[in-house]
C-alpha cells in the first residue's frame, strides 16, 4: 500500500510538467496465489497409501525362500558346468615355477631328452598327439573354452593351468599364438597309434636324413615324407632334434603320422630298413662334371662328402685328391664311386630308401657305403648351370614323389 501511495505523490508532482501518467489500481489484488493442503494424521496418510495401493494391478511377488532358491540354483548352474565336462583346473600366480618350464623344454634338448618331455603348440598339433595316444602331463590356455576343443578323458589326468595370454606370447616363438601349450611325455615311435589313412596309404619307401640340421627344413621334410606314404624316417646323429618347436610347427603332425626314429649311427641303419631295400642319394654331381687337376679343393666338403668318422680320408675317385697325410694307409677310407642316373630314370622297382644330405655338409662317407652295399645309385636332379644344388626339403620332395610315383605304377602293372 505504501509503494502506491509513493506512487501516486509521484504522479501529481510530475503532472504540472506536462507528462500524462497513467495509473490504473486495482484493489483486493493478492501478489502471491496459494493452494490451501490440508494437513493430514499419520494414521489417515497410511490409508491412503493402501488404498493407492489397492488400486494398483497386483504383481505376484516371490517370497524370500523362493529368491534364494533362485538363486541357489543359478549358482549351482554354474558350479556344475565344470563337473559335468570334468573339467578341474587351476589358475597360475606370478612367479610360478611350471610356467618357466616351457621354455626350458622348448629351448633345451638336453632337458627333454633326460626328462622325456616335449614341448607341443597349437591346437592341431595338440590334437593329433592326443589322437595318436600321446601322454598329455600339463596343457597351459587362456580361455576356459578351449578345453572344450579336445576330449575329456585326455585331459583327465593331466594337469590344466589357466594362464594370461600376455604370458603365453611372452613364451611363445610364435608371432600370433593360439593360447594353447602342452607338455607331453616323448612319443615313442612303437607305441603310437597312426592313423588308419595314413597306414593304409604306406609305400615301401623310407627316407634316411644325414646332417640335416636347419629345423625348418626337417620339419619341411617330415611333412614331405608324410604326404608321400614313407613308411619311416631315420634321422642319424648330427640331424637337429626332431622335437625341437620349430621342427614340429614346420612338420604340421607329421611325427604322429608316421615313425621317425632319431639319433641313429650308421652301424645301426640297415637294421630299420627291410630285405633287400636299395639305398639312393639325392646328389647334386652332374654325369658331364669334369674337375681340372688345378681346381681340385683340397676339402672333401666341396665335393658333398663329410665323413662323421674321425679316420682320415682316401679319394680314389679320379678328380680328388688323397690326403696330404698318406704315412699311416691304415686310418684312411674308402670312397666308392656310384652309378649317376636321373632322378626321373627308373629306379624305384622295390622296397627302397633314399638319403638327404645336409646343405651345409652334404653327404657323408658312411651314406655312400651303404648305398654301394645295396647297390644303389646317386640320383641327379637336372638343373641351370652354375646353381650349385637345391635347397634340401626341395630335393627330397622331388625324389620322394616321384619314388611315389615309379612304386604305385609298378604295383598296378604287378596287379
Amino acid at each position: 500500500m505504501a509503494a502506491l501511495c509513493r506512487g501516486t505523490v509521484r504522479a501529481c508532482i510530475l503532472k504540472p510538467l506536462g507528462l500524462s501518467v497513467s495509473l490504473q489500481v486495482k484493489r483486493n489484488v493478492r501478489a502471491l496465489r496459494r493452494t490451501p493442503v490440508r494437513v493430514l494424521p499419520a494414521a489417515e496418510k497410511g490409508r491412503e497409501r493402501k488404498e493407492v495401493e489397492a488400486r494398483r494391478p497386483q504383481q505376484p511377488r516371490q517370497s524370500e525362500y523362493q529368491t534364494r532358491t533362485s538363486q541357489g540354483v543359478r549358482q549351482a548352474s554354474a558350479l556344475t558346468e565344470a563337473p559335468a565336462l570334468e573339467f578341474r583346473y587351476e589358475r597360475a600366480l606370478p612367479g610360478d615355477k611350471r610356467l618357466s618350464k616351457v621354455v626350458t623344454i622348448a629351448k633345451s634338448k638336453k632337458f627333454r631328452d633326460r626328462h622325456g618331455q616335449v614341448l607341443l603348440e597349437g591346437r592341431r598339433l595338440l590334437t593329433d598327439a592326443l589322437e595318436s595316444g600321446a601322454v598329455l602331463q600339463t596343457l597351459f590356455f587362456s580361455r576356459v573354452d578351449y578345453l572344450k576343443l579336445f576330449p575329456p578323458d585326455k585331459l583327465r589326468k593331466a594337469n590344466l593351468i589357466k594362464v594370461n595370454f600376455d604370458n603365453i606370447k611372452i613364451w611363445s616363438d610364435v608371432v600370433a599364438p593360439q593360447g594353447l601349450m602342452g607338455i607331453f611325455a616323448k612319443p615313442d615311435h612303437e607305441k603310437i597309434s597312426y592313423p588308419t589313412t595314413q597306414t593304409k596309404h604306406t609305400l615301401p619307401l623310407s627316407l634316411i636324413c644325414d646332417n640335416i640340421r636347419d629345423p625348418g627344413n626337417l620339419g619341411t621334410i617330415l611333412r614331405c615324407a608324410a604326404g608321400a606314404g614313407c613308411n619311416k624316417v631315420l634321422l642319424t646323429k648330427g640331424c637337429v632334434d626332431a622335437w625341437e618347436p620349430k621342427v614340429l610347427r614346420a612338420g604340421m603332425g607329421a611325427h604322429f603320422r608316421l615313425p621317425v626314429i632319431s639319433s641313429l649311427d650308421w652301424d645301426i641303419v640297415p637294421n630299420y630298413l627291410s630285405a633287400g631295400t636299395k639305398v639312393f642319394l639325392a646328389d647334386n654331381f652332374r654325369p658331364d662334371m669334369k674337375h681340372k687337376t688345378g681346381d681340385v679343393s683340397e676339402k672333401a666338403s666341396d665335393y658333398g662328402w663329410v665323413s662323421t668318422n674321425p679316420r682320415r680320408i682316401l679319394i680314389t675317385e679320379e678328380g680328388y685328391e688323397s690326403s696330404s697325410d698318406e704315412e699311416d694307409n691304415a686310418d684312411k677310407l674308402y670312397i666308392p664311386g656310384l652309378e649317376v642316373q636321373s632322378y626321373f630314370e627308373s629306379w624305384a622297382q622295390s622296397p627302397c630308401a633314399i638319403v638327404i644330405g645336409g646343405e651345409t655338409h652334404g653327404l657323408s662317407i658312411e651314406s655312400l657305403l651303404l648305398a654301394e652295399k645295396s647297390n644303389g645309385k646317386r640320383l641327379y636332379i637336372p638343373v641351370v648351370p652354375d646353381i650349385d644344388s637345391l635347397n634340401s626339403a626341395m630335393a627330397a620332395s622331388i625324389l620322394l614323389f616321384e619314388g611315389k610315383r615309379q612304386i604305385e605304377n609298378t604295383m598296378k602293372r604287378k596287379s
